[in-house]
């Protein structure tokens, strides 16, 4: 047997700081991944993603384990590269194929004095997802 719950606002246990469940349900992250990009991918930690797949130097593709419902949803990275003696560099982080089920992402570097753009594998990746799930 199965249970449903149906409130219209939360709030805290002092009953005060009131949040209308649209707002919790619709503004939270539906995905989200902490991974070491470097040899072997690995998350850190992770929510809705079931596996890694390593294509390459600075690409990987982030398995959901539950779809998003269209390749509508938003997407936030952050890409800290954790090394020395590459001042002039500035690091990237992009998505070349987003699908309902995955999404796949490039890492690498603005070379700032001949620029030049090289893919690399980067210590920490993180990325956040945002919409609909199917």
């Amino acid at each position: 047997m199965t249970s449903e719950l149906r409130v219209n606002t939360l709030k805290d246990a002092s009953g005060n700081n009131s949040i209308a469940t649209s707002f919790v349900a619709g503004g939270s992250a539906k995905a989200w991944i902490n991974m070491n990009g470097t040899g072997t991918p690995a998350a850190r930690d992770s929510f809705n993603v079931g596996s890694i797949t390593d294509n390459g130097t600075g690409d990987q593709t982030v398995n959901y384990v539950n779809s998003f419902g269209t390749v509508n949803y938003a997407v936030t990275h952050y890409t800290a590269f954790q090394g020395t003696g590459q001042l002039h560099n500035n690091r990237i982080t992009g998505s070349s194929n987003k699908a309902t089920g995955s999404i796949r992402v490039a890492t690498g570097f603005v070379n700032g004095t001949v620029g030049n753009i090289g893919a690399e594998d980067v210590a920490e990746n993180n990325y956040a997802n945002w919409g609909n799930l199917a």
